[in-house]
């Protein structure tokens, strides 16, 4: 269990929507929802089918939009889940989030990833490599920011919180451990304790309090035993988890689901 209040994000997916204003919309709707975060993601092309089945269409790219969304909300914070390791100078992008945070009034959150799609790598030019190469450009590329981000001027207005996604529990985990706020991993309940120890693990390697790491999660789905998404969910905070993310595609943004959630985070606080 924890202390830290129980958050719900929504990530609008920024793929089969034809025009920016949908999106625009959507994160406009989600903040008088009542999210605590608005996510997109850092592709270049849809990853999932729309609704006749098409994999490829329209699609924008994430970090102009953050600063679009910047300006365009007031309260939420704001951020990629996650950034493209891979095809993201990490000098520049801790200049982006400098920018971003300022923009917003210090509502941003830094969320940085190995990069997995290769198709993202391939038609843009950039190497792919490994699985394990990336999940140590990862680890570079987290020195390099943490070690940019106080020597802009200005500064950023605070700290900004970094999200790390992943959950490999060798290499993966120890970058969190060196240099995440906030973790994203896609783990359900049965598997999310291991995961928790090897975090302990990790921490302990460097120093550090678990405990100043919040635990993010996808908001759960039915579970094939008969659990609601609700009660898989109050699993997950029993465990530690307490942001809980509901993905959302374009081009209509159906917020059904994170009525669900925002419902299910209000009952319990």
């Amino acid at each position: 269990m924890t202390d830290r209040p129980i958050r719900v994000g929504v990530q609008l997916q920024p793929q089969h929507a034809p025009r920016y204003g949908m999106i625009r919309d959507a994160v406009l709707r989600a903040e008088d929802a009542g999210v605590d975060i608005a996510f997109n993601w850092d592709h270049f092309f849809p990853l999932y089918p729309d609704a006749q089945g098409r994999i490829d269409g329209a699609h924008f790219e994430c970090w102009t939009m953050l600063g679009a969304w910047a300006e365009q909300t007031e309260r939420i914070e704001i951020g990629a889940l996650v950034t493209g390791g891979g095809y993201r100078n990490p000098d520049l992008l801790a200049d982006m989030a400098r920018t971003v945070d300022h923009i917003s009034g210090g509502r941003l959150i830094l969320g940085v990833g190995a990069g997995w799609f290769a198709k993202d790598y391939e038609q843009y030019g950039y190497e792919f490599g490994t699985k394990g190469s990336r999940i140590d450009l990862l680890g570079e590329n987290l020195d390099r920011i943490a070690a940019r981000l106080p020597r802009l001027d200005p500064p950023p207005t605070r700290r900004i919180p970094v999200l790390v996604g992943g959950g490999g529990v060798r290499k993966t985990l120890r970058h969190v451990a060196r240099h995440a706020d906030i973790w994203h991993s896609f783990a359900d309940p049965d598997g999310y304790p291991e995961k928790l120890d090897a975090l302990d693990r990790h921490c302990a390697g460097v120093g550090r309090d678990p405990a100043e790491i919040e635990r993010s999660v996808p908001w759960p789905t039915a579970s094939d035993d008969g659990h609601t998404p609700e009660q898989r969910a109050d699993q997950l905070v029993a465990q530690g988890a307490t942001l809980f993310t509901v993905a959302s595609g374009g081009p209509d943004y159906d917020f059904g689901e994170l009525r669900q959630a925002l419902a299910w985070r209000d009952s319990r606080a």
